[in-house]
């Protein structure tokens, strides 16, 4: 679910790259779908981390109860050696005082039969053999008891160990936990902004689609007639052949292009959610004219100028709306070199684009 969720995340994010690339700053839009990228790259990192040290984790408290088996185990054993100790030094401490007696009686017989004495030397040599051999076996029990009460400390610490790298891998878990828990709520927040860019943008869409079928309405009359109307990169653009406006080297309007810059300037004067930049185009041949007007730089402003006037006096739009540039001849949409390529570049566009205040504040 998590992955259909991220695949479905990135393919929005495709949409609405798209839709941003010319809308909204392409610096501050990168910044924005950069960090979200990095904190899903974050997010499935720490996932595998997590995974790993649970995985770990389990092994860790595996070996832990193997290890206190183990103690228990040797605990047991070594009570059973202790008490077999207690018993052959309780043995021992009998044929030691056993021992003695027989000395003491050694002595008192010195004087008896020789047969009685050797009878007494056999005895006597037999607890000594006796005593040797429970020595033996109390040095071998005691040195078996050595050993395992070493092993058992060394198991205690093992143990400790383990608990102490238990411990570290359960902080480190918890930490990881932590900051995924906060790249979570980071990723939910970015996402929160790229769904409202989305949303704001599909309102400005379709605001546009409205405006464009406004204008063609305005304009029906002229359309086919040197005056088209396109929509393409989120912008409204009315294309106005010079034919339509302006004579052959001048920038002063023609009634019927000043006809329909009124009939669009009624309909933008109640669309004050958008902007409005007029581009003056030209041909690559040299302008031959001469005063104010030196070169086709000169003639393409010029005219732009004009077209805004004449829609700054017959509407109420606020100035600060409009913008007036000159292309020249450096933005051809025929790079033939003919007459009717020529014919085409000739023009003038009206670029109606919508403001975009509300998403440069989202995306700072």
């Amino acid at each position: 679910m998590k992955f259909n969720s991220l695949a479905k995340t990135i393919v929005l994010i495709a949409i609405i790259s798209g839709f941003l690339f010319s809308c909204v700053p392409s610096k501050k839009f990168e910044d924005v779908m950069a960090e979200k990228e990095n904190c899903e790259k974050e997010r499935t990192e720490l996932k595998k981390q997590n995974e790993d040290l649970v995985t770990e984790n389990n092994e860790l408290k595996a070996n832990i109860k193997r290890n206190e088996r183990e103690i228990s185990s040797l605990v047991a054993d070594t009570a059973i050696k202790s008490n077999s100790y207690r018993i052959l030094t309780q043995q021992y401490d009998k044929i030691s005082s056993l021992y003695n007696q027989l000395l003491e009686n050694q002595e008192k017989l010195r004087a008896s039969a020789d047969s009685e004495q050797q009878k007494a030397m056999a005895a006597l040599q037999k607890s000594r053999d006796e005593l040797q051999a429970k020595e033996d076996e109390l040095r071998n029990l005691e040195s078996s008891l050595m050993q395992e009460r070493a092993k058992l400390e060394a198991m205690k610490l093992i143990n400790e160990q383990k608990e102490r790298e238990l411990n570290e891998k359960n902080s480190l878990l918890e930490s990881q936990r932590n900051e995924l828990s906060s790249k979570n709520s980071e990723l939910d927040s970015k996402t929160a902004k790229v769904a409202e860019l989305q949303a704001i943008l599909n309102a400005k869409d379709s605001a546009m689609n409205a405006l464009k079928s406004k204008v063609s309405e305005a304009l029906s009359g002229f359309e086919g007639n040197g005056l088209s109307v396109t929509q393409k990169e989120g912008k409204v653009y009315v294309s106005l052949d010079e034919k339509l406006l302006f004579k052959s080297g001048k920038w002063d309007v023609d009634p019927k292009g000043q006809d329909a810059l009124k009939k669009l300037a009624a309909v933008l004067e109640n669309n004050q959610d958008v902007n409005i930049t007029i581009e003056g185009h030209t041909d690559d041949l040299a302008y031959s004219g001469n005063g104010n007007i030196q070169d086709n730089w000169d003639l393409s402003t010029k005219r732009a100028t004009s077209i805004v006037k004449i829609i700054l006096a017959n509407s109420k739009i606020d100035p600060v709306r409009l913008i007036a540039s000159g292309r020249s001849c450096y933005l051809p949409v025929d790079d033939a070199k003919t007459a009717e390529a020529r014919a085409k570049n000739r023009r003038t566009e009206i670029i109606l684009t919508p403001k975009l205040d509300i998403l440069y504040e989202i995306t700072k």
